[in-house]
């Protein structure tokens, strides 16, 4: 009882500090629209990273991170990607809020998530700012159908957790359901010609039902339809969610948030 209550608290000085050490980075989001800020903490690899996830994506040839660390779209034309995935990363970057990129390696997140922030210093007028956490580190656990992996990296983890800012859209509550978010992800990954997610949770594979194993195996549905026929071919990602965390021992699914 004791190691749960130090857990607990350990994790919410854990959220605070982060809160708080993102006013660290310096932002002139309303004069520049620099609305997507890396804290000094994700690396060059973990930016390029990314970035070139969002350029296969979006289809936008020249997105990139300049040397601040601000999200840039780029002036080329798209070719190829995501219309909708386009269209979410321009709201994003000309609307209201505030977005920071935090590095959240090896840490108690699964995979992305995200939580508000508050101005150390600001009045009325100070824009809404949130702060999305990334754990690169368990995208490297991911195991698998390759169609899957390349429709569940970290680019649309990132997309995902935008769509929750700027759209306020909502994850699933119950099993054999995507949810409000993924509904719309997976209109991004249709355009992409990838797999759609067919759920939100993940669950147990077969493979760890003999408790015999030292890992929990994990596994992530995704459907693509297979044209003229209409009939669906399923791809399955799997990892270790001893490694990843997020599995709900009692419930046997994982929790996301």
């Amino acid at each position: 009882m004791l190691l749960g209550i130090l857990l607990s608290l350990i994790v919410r000085v854990s959220l605070l500090v982060s809160i708080f050490l993102l006013f660290t980075v310096n932002l002139q989001a309303d004069q520049n629209r620099d609305h997507v800020v890396c804290r000094e903490n994700l690396s060059q690899n973990d930016r390029n990273e990314l970035s070139s996830k969002l350029r296969q994506i979006t289809g936008l040839s020249d997105l990139s991170f300049d040397g601040a660390g601000v999200l840039r779209l780029g002036t080329k034309e798209p070719v190829g990607g995501s219309e909708h995935a386009r269209k979410l990363l321009t709201k994003v970057i000309s609307g209201p809020t505030i977005v920071i990129l935090e590095d959240a390696s090896k840490s108690d997140v699964v995979f992305s998530r995200v939580i508000p922030g508050i101005w150390k210093r600001g009045g009325s007028d100070t824009p809404p700012i949130f702060v999305m956490q990334i754990d690169f580190a368990d995208f490297d656990h991911g195991m698998g159908d390759v169609r899957a992996l390349q429709a569940f990296d970290v680019g649309w983890a990132v997309l995902h957790e935008f769509d929750h800012i700027v759209n306020d859209s909502r994850d699933a509550t119950g099993l054999d359901q995507a949810g409000e978010c993924e509904d719309h992800i997976n209109q991004m990954r249709r355009e992409c010609g990838l797999p759609q997610r067919a759920d939100y949770f993940f669950t147990l594979s077969p493979l760890s039902q003999n408790t015999a194993f030292t890992t929990r195996l994990v596994r992530l549905a995704f459907d693509q339809e297979k044209s003229p026929t209409g009939k669906k071919r399923r791809y399955w990602i799997v990892w270790d969610a001893k490694l990843v965390g997020g599995l709900d021992e009692k419930k046997e699914i994982a929790v996301l948030r």
